[in-house]
């Protein structure tokens, strides 16, 4: 499979997590019909039996709908696959609320700006300099990777600052090593010495709300305690002070793993703070760029139920103890689509455990993974390629159609099929628009003029945005102006039993846990520095295990150099049934925003099995 060279964003080549997605589409272990769980042991069952059953479920729970959990999310994307939720809303279900992936970040973005915007993607050419927070370019948006790449070569510079593990310095010819989680610090140290040196432009403080009252908070910290709480040397400093200063025009790059921590959305805040201070906000070849939601730009207000039922919401960074602690009415169905959420979510074990104490669970999903394994009733899924859609992106504006291009295996479904298959069965009768409709209705946006016929012949359509985000420094706020953090937490102090802090970084061949059995059959692999203290401590001429306070999990241990020497570096979304899974060791917590997971806080240390 190729990229279409007319693609505006992919240019004509496609990642490497595509070629893994093609493998899964025709592979042997793929479920094929609808599987009943019958005194532990797995019977294929008609379609007629397994939605009447859901149907049955369904029914005998309608008087107490919140007794019902949808748990749903963004492993596979379009918005046929969104519109599950018009379902549920009309059940009136319970549902989760945050994100796994980028809900601190995306909520400090709304809190700063009143929005969730980006200059123009493009626009990175335009951008003198690209300062890289924690992003890895080399398996996370390699499209992106291919505009900053021409972008260097006609001038522009990057420097990136991580704890390591990243595979940037092909783009990269500076870097900062930071200690993980701790960037709030970094920021702050700059923006204090643009204070001290009146660096900061009275024009721009004129778009802010109480500027004097963020800067006197800044102020009353010690650049040398700042720098310390980030591990960062006063040259570090003083290097991104240069390149904020004088790189002008500069654009902000802010990753996903560093919201990925209790105060990931302090951590982002201060982050926009430094890019808007400099003057890097409003101009072209600056900005702050994140994660877009990837269905702005098409309309999903269909999706909602229109009697606006009260709904009941589990946070699903803490899915697992959330469902066992639910009562009035306790949790007695679970359908689950989208999401490997035993894999997933922290805690794995503990969700488990919630799994089996629920009377029924449906899963929606094309393999044996971790959450299908505890299911009562297994439906199999169309994947992508295999029914048409519409997507969006999360980093450009373009919306896409994608075509059906490959047949799937005779009893797959789609999600639209299924729910409106049972409720055709339920009395009353839920009634689904057809798809036809749904993707109609998708197209229904302001500043996207495109039909559903024109967008099938042309393939994708842009969406009418700036090419430069809050170009006048007016914000999305009620008054227009930016917001500030109020505070700057200190990090949390780490158990001294469990040194190392553990980051669970994303892979280049696979997205997330969509990973093929076959491809699991070696010891899971983690890596720490070569100079890591703890190194010499441990033989790995034996077992080794990482050891967090939930259990343990057996390890191959690598050194790779270029890492922060408090780190052990795993990378996620291999399964606990092939011998990995490493959520299992996480627990379970909420950021300080957006209901998010604060997966890199886990620490844990690393023993030698028994002789």
């Amino acid at each position: 499979m190729r990229g279409n060279p007319d693609s505006p964003f992919t240019s004509g080549f496609t990642c490497p997590k595509i070629k893994g997605h093609i493998k899964r589409l025709q592979h042997a272990e793929r479920i094929q019909q609808p599987l009943l769980r019958v005194k532990g042991t797995w019977q294929r069952v008609t379609w007629d039996t397994a939605l009447d059953l859901c149907a049955e479920k369904i029914q005998a729970l309608r008087s107490e709908p919140k007794s019902i959990l949808q748990i749903k999310s963004e492993g596979a994307k379009g918005v046929l696959k969104a519109a599950t939720a018009l379902f549920f809303s009309i059940l009136g279900t319970s549902r989760t609320k945050g994100s796994l992936c980028d809900a601190a970040g995306f909520m400090a973005y709304i809190y700063d700006f009143g929005s969730r915007k980006n200059n123009d993607i493009n626009d990175l050419n335009n951008a003198a300099g690209i300062v890289n927070w924690g992003k890895d370019f080399s398996r996370s948006s390699i499209h992106t990777a291919a505009i900053i790449r021409k972008a260097c070569r006609n001038g522009t510079r990057m420097l990136t600052i991580s704890p390591g593990g990243d595979g940037n310095d092909t783009l990269s010819k500076e870097r900062i090593r930071l200690r993980p989680g701790t960037d709030r610090f970094l920021a702050a140290a700059v923006i204090k010495l643009q204070a001290e040196n009146r660096c900061i432009s009275p024009a721009i403080l004129k778009h802010t709300k109480r500027p004097q009252k963020f800067l006197n908070m800044v102020s009353g910290f010690r650049l040398e305690d700042l720098i310390r709480a980030c591990e960062v040397s006063p040259a570090d400093l003083e290097k991104l002070w240069r390149w904020y200063r004088q790189d002008s025009p500069v654009a902000t790059f802010v990753g996903t793993g560093l919201q990925r921590y209790r105060f990931g959305g302090e951590n982002t805040r201060f982050i926009n703070a430094l890019a808007l201070l400099s003057g890097n906000i409003g101009i072209a070849g600056g900005g702050s760029y994140f994660h877009l939601h990837s269905y702005r730009n098409v309309n999903l207000a269909w999706t909602a139920d229109p009697q606006r039922k009260s709904r009941r919401s589990f946070a699903i960074s803490a899915i697992g103890e959330e469902i066992l602690a639910a009562h009035d009415p306790p949790i007695k169905m679970i359908w689950v689509n989208g999401i490997n959420v035993v894999n997933q979510a922290p805690d794995s074990h503990r969700i488990a455990r919630a799994f089996d104490s629920v009377e029924f669970k449906v899963v929606v999903d094309a393999f044996m993974n971790d959450t299908a394994q505890r299911a009562d009733l297994i439906l199999p899924s169309t994947l992508m390629l295999e029914q048409e859609d519409i997507i969006g992106s999360y980093m450009h504006e373009y919306v896409q159609h994608v075509c059906p291009v490959l047949d799937p295996p005779a009893e797959a479904r789609n999600d639209m099929w299924i729910l409106s298959e049972i409720g055709k069965r339920l009395d009353p009768p839920i009634m689904l628009p057809d798809t036809e409709t749904c993707l109609r209705n998708s197209l229904e946006k302001h500043g996207l003029q495109v039909s559903l016929e024109q967008l099938r012949q042309q393939g994708c359509a842009r969406a009418d945005r700036p090419a430069v985000a809050y170009a006048d420094l007016t914000f999305d706020h009620r008054d227009g102006k930016y917001r500030f953090p109020a505070t700057l937490h200190a990090e949390p102090a780490a158990d001294p039993q469990y040194p190392l802090q553990l980051l669970t970084l994303v892979r280049r061949n696979a997205i997330h846990s969509q990973i093929l059995p076959e491809d699991q059959k070696q010891l899971p692999r983690a890596w720490v520095a070569p100079d890591n203290p703890v190194l010499p401590g441990i033989d790995r001429s034996r077992d080794v295990y990482l050891v967090s306070p939930l259990g343990r999990l057996k390890i191959t241990l690598q050194t790779m150099s270029g890492l922060h020497p408090g780190v052990v570096l795993y990378r996620r979304g291999d399964w606990m049934n092939q011998g990995g899974g490493i959520n299992q060791l996480i627990c379970s917590g909420i950021t300080d925003l957006g209901s998010g997971a604060p997966f890199y806080d886990q620490h844990v240390r690393l023993e030698n099995g028994d002789r």
